[in-house]
């Protein structure tokens, strides 16, 4: 019977000595890709997903614009800029042991053009079909490490 206080304190302390998988960062890689028609090149720094990007879209092209790993936190969102005035906002929505949540939004010149919210697994790429850019479209691909 001793033994029963040593353990309900441990387990009130427990919570305490843990990380928080609530609070914890994000690491995430934001590729920007445009996708056109002109020509057939597949960019080589993309070549990991161009049979995901091609199941989805029917561009013949694809080059990548952008390439950034950001290190999100909760209630901390991450800008980062891209071509033709726009800016591409990434917040972190929760965090759980196999699924984090992300918003992603994109302005142009202020003015909100996407707005949505994706699931992210470890080791998958989420691609998001983004706005009109140059001749082409410009896709996002969403990637996590936790």
């Amino acid at each position: 019977m001793k033994q029963w206080p040593i353990f309900l304190i441990f387990l009130l302390v427990l919570p305490f000595t843990l990380p928080s998988i609530a609070s914890a960062q994000l690491q995430t890689r934001l590729r920007v890709i445009e996708a056109s028609n002109i020509g057939s090149h597949i960019d080589p720094s993309i070549r990991d997903l161009h049979g995901q990007l091609g199941s989805l879209f029917r561009y013949t092209s694809y080059r990548l614009l952008k390439d950034e790993t950001l290190s999100l936190a909760p209630g901390r969102p991450a800008s980062v800029s891209a071509h033709e005035g726009k800016t591409i906002e990434i917040a972190q929505v929760s965090l759980q042991p196999n699924m984090a949540e992300v918003r992603v939004k994109i302005r142009r010149d202020g003015a909100e053009i996407l707005n949505t919210q994706v699931r992210l697994s470890p080791g998958r790429t989420v691609i998001i079909g983004g706005p009109k850019h140059g001749q082409g479209v410009a896709i996002l691909a969403l990637s996590a490490n936790f």
